[in-house]
């Protein structure tokens, strides 16, 4: 392989290809899925560099909206055009939206079985582990000099200890960041001790240097062309849900969706008080369940959405006691449909300015610091996994503790796929849930 030459643009049936299959195997949650875009897309494929793809995720982390869904809407379109960012988008979204339709169906037909508890209770702990080695890939590339690490464990503490909202530790980090490139602009220079990407992966089809295309261009009849697009799509789609109910989960989830600052640990109280307590679309308990596949399956952790959105509307027997699997996937798409809208939208509005302020440092700096104080709300979300997986009744679960530390190595020490690792971790489980039967 020939790293001092950017490698020859995928086909778009190549790219196509490539979200779909990533569309199936993208557990860990935000962190694990963009560890795995980060290692197929910067290190193996190169189609894009170490600086671009921190530059692109840097935005998402401060919008509204699953960040992991929103990064690859923002490479897929910077790699072609709208057609791109839409198929990227989508196939992130969309097998798990049928995957999960049918666990929450086999969920309230079947009950909780023992074999699907075990093989749940393997994953978990291999979450956590993906969590922390996705914190690890990140870290070791944003956090290049000791100001930035300790802006991460700031950020850590303040989220752990103090238990700051994330919009907050957001703004926090993006002012220090401003003010410190004005006093130190190296600093906040992403990579700036670690040289370019290119002598670390090669170079990049979307190198650091790479022009902007010219459909990545800002220009405000796109922008308007867009705005008005997204605003009557959404529109259009609740004004044919006659039915109330999906009428109710359109606008609930669109609100949801603009106020999803964190991630989706930090919109659940949001959900949980609108789905169980407003609208009785399902029950407490159902939601914490709903939460565990949401967990363990592919594709973003909010598509917990769909889980709701599934029970909700066979709870309510929509369309009447003999049609609840039909019922239950309308809720699960309306659910879906209005949470990600405005993430495709603010991607197409507000990707083009972010590539054209790339290399201005004012701009560039607090997104670096950001990305920073992320890493250590990525550990804050393992440490949360951690407690709720390995520890049980004021006792640690040695067995858990255990899949997580072979994990973590599997992953770090013999750089084993996390599909691999998900698959053993899963059977481990299985194999622990029928020796406890015998």
């Amino acid at each position: 392989m020939n790293l001092t030459h950017p490698p020859t643009k995928p086909s778009f049936f190549q790219f196509f290809i490539y979200w779909l299959k990533l569309g199936f195997i993208s557990f860990g949650g935000p962190a694990g899925q963009i560890s795995m875009m980060h290692q197929a897309l910067v290190e193996d494929k190169r189609w894009i560099s170490e600086h671009r793809f921190l530059h692109a995720l840097n935005f998402t982390m401060v919008l509204p909206g699953p960040e992991a869904q929103q990064l690859a809407t923002y490479i897929g379109w910077l790699m072609f055009g709208i057609r791109g960012g839409l198929v990227a988008g989508v196939l992130f979204v969309l097998p798990s939206l049928f995957i999960l339709s049918t666990l929450t169906w086999i969920y309230l037909t079947y009950g909780t079985l023992n074999e699907v508890a075990g093989i749940l209770y393997g994953i978990k702990p291999a979450v956590t582990a993906i969590v922390l080695f996705a914190a690890y890939r990140i870290g070791s590339k944003a956090l290049s000099n000791p100001v930035l690490k300790v802006l991460a464990v700031l950020a850590f503490i303040a989220i752990y200890q103090f238990h700051i909202p994330f919009p907050y530790i957001v703004v926090i980090a993006a002012s220090i960041g401003f003010l410190g490139a004005k006093l130190s602009p190296n600093t906040f220079t992403v990579g700036a001790h670690h040289g370019g990407s290119k002598n670390s992966y090669g170079v990049a089809l979307i190198d650091d240097h790479t022009p902007i295309p010219d459909h990545a261009k800002f220009k405000w009849s796109n922008f308007f062309s867009f705005l008005i697009i997204g605003v009557v799509l959404g529109s259009v789609v609740l004004s044919l849900l006659d039915n109330k109910v999906l009428h109710d989960m359109g606008e609930f989830f669109t609100k949801a969706a603009l106020v999803t600052f964190g991630g989706a640990y930090a919109v659940l109280p949001y959900i949980y008080q609108g789905g169980v307590e407003q609208y009785h679309w399902l029950s407490a308990t159902q939601m914490m369940d709903g939460l565990a596949l949401g967990e363990t399956t592919p594709g973003p952790l909010i598509m917990v959405v769909a889980f709701v959105g599934f029970v909700g509307a066979t709870v309510k027997e929509i369309f009447g006691a003999e049609s609840m699997l039909l019922a239950g996937f309308a809720g699960a798409s309306v659910a879906t449909f209005f949470t990600f809208l405005p993430s495709f939208l603010f991607i197409f509005l507000g990707a083009p300015g972010i590539e054209a302020t790339r290399g201005d440092l004012k701009f560039s700096a607090p997104l670096s610091a950001v990305t920073a104080a992320v890493v250590g709300v990525i550990v804050n979300l393992a440490v949360f996994f951690a407690l709720a997986t390995l520890y049980h009744n004021q006792q640690i679960d040695w067995i858990a503790t255990t899949i997580t530390i072979v994990a973590f190595i599997a992953l770090f020490r013999f750089k084993i796929g996390i599909m691999s690792v998900i698959a053993v971790s899963g059977l481990i489980g299985l194999g622990v849930s029928i020796l406890q039967t015998i």
